[in-house]
């Protein structure tokens, strides 16, 4: 068993790392949230583009009564983080309030920019605002954005918010609640505009969005499973225990070429703690060799519930 004094200088070096971690968080949260704005501004607003989520919501509302969409966010998003709050805690809920403030922010900002000269934004971007390409061009902008909050452990509130309760009582996955949700929102835009063409260029800005985040987390990955091979493996299943409440199991093996006996740390973990977990072994054991790689289902204590 490693000493008291040993678990102490561990835990003081991942409080060390957590101060770079949260900077590097915040950085990458506001570029991300500057990204998905413009994808806004630029593309999709001035062409009165509909997408899911709570976002798309709020477009639908500036579009019928001029309303901008950052305040409709801001104000259904101060009730949301109430109800994260109590919830899902603390933690989570004042890195939402974090980058809600950023996307109410840069919201407004990116659209008096452009609203200054249009003509220019065409210009950087070099395309015509064709709606069909301005969908595509505005729906990977907004993927690489949001890409960039959830990799940071951030989250825009809204349907996440919804989602991840619903989540947290009922066996349905947060990624098909969002997906109801989606359905929902961009098909009740038709009796705004009276078109089901602004319905399907709204599905496929859907459907490129989040191909867009697939490719900059993995978001596909409900579940992932890690394998450490690590010296450290007592502190490790510990640290991971107290930091997220997952267990781990230790498995026993041997060298290849050394024959030299080692032991192997496997845990099963949530997709957006994969960053956190990854951090954690480096705090613990900057020489531990990792892998990790999707679980198609996980089921029992604090994963889905095992159903006939």
């Amino acid at each position: 068993m490693r000493s008291k004094l040993h678990r102490e200088q561990i835990r003081a070096r991942i409080k060390s790392f957590h101060v770079m971690d949260f900077i590097k968080d915040m950085i990458f949260i506001n570029l991300g949230m500057g990204i998905y704005s413009l994808g806004w501004a630029v593309f999709m607003l001035p062409n009165k583009i509909v997408t899911g989520g709570g976002a798309g919501a709020a477009a639908i509302l500036q579009y019928a009564s001029g309303f901008p969409m950052q305040y409709t966010l801001l104000i259904v998003n101060s009730v949301l983080l109430l109800v994260a709050w109590w919830q899902l805690g603390a933690k989570f809920t004042l890195k939402t309030l974090y980058a809600v403030l950023s996307l109410t922010f840069y919201l407004d900002w990116t659209q008096r920019l452009v609203g200054m000269d249009p003509e220019l934004a065409k210009g950087i971007f070099g395309v015509h605002q064709d709606v069909g390409m301005s969908c595509i061009l505005g729906a990977i902008l907004n993927g690489i954005g949001i890409g960039m909050v959830f990799m940071s452990g951030g989250c825009t509130g809204g349907w996440d918010i919804v989602a991840s309760v619903v989540n947290k009582y009922k066996n349905i996955s947060i990624g098909r609640v969002l997906l109801y949700l989606d359905l929902v929102v961009i098909g009740g835009s038709y009796f705004l505009f009276d078109s089901w063409q602004t319905v399907v260029y709204g599905y496929i800005t859907l459907v490129v969005y989040t191909f867009a985040v697939d490719v900059m987390i993995n978001s596909s990955k409900q579940d992932i499973q890690f394998t450490i091979y690590t010296k450290e493996y007592e502190d490790i299943i510990d640290i991971i225990r107290e930091e997220t409440g997952h267990t781990s199991t230790l498995l026993y093996g041997e060298g290849g070429y050394t024959h030299d006996q080692t032991k192997v740390v496997v845990t099963i973990v949530h997709k957006n703690e994969q960053v956190s977990i990854l951090r954690l072994i480096r705090d613990t054991d900057p020489d531990a060799f990792v892998t990790f790689h999707r679980v198609e289902g996980a089921f029992g204590k604090g994963f889905n519930v095992i159903k006939p």
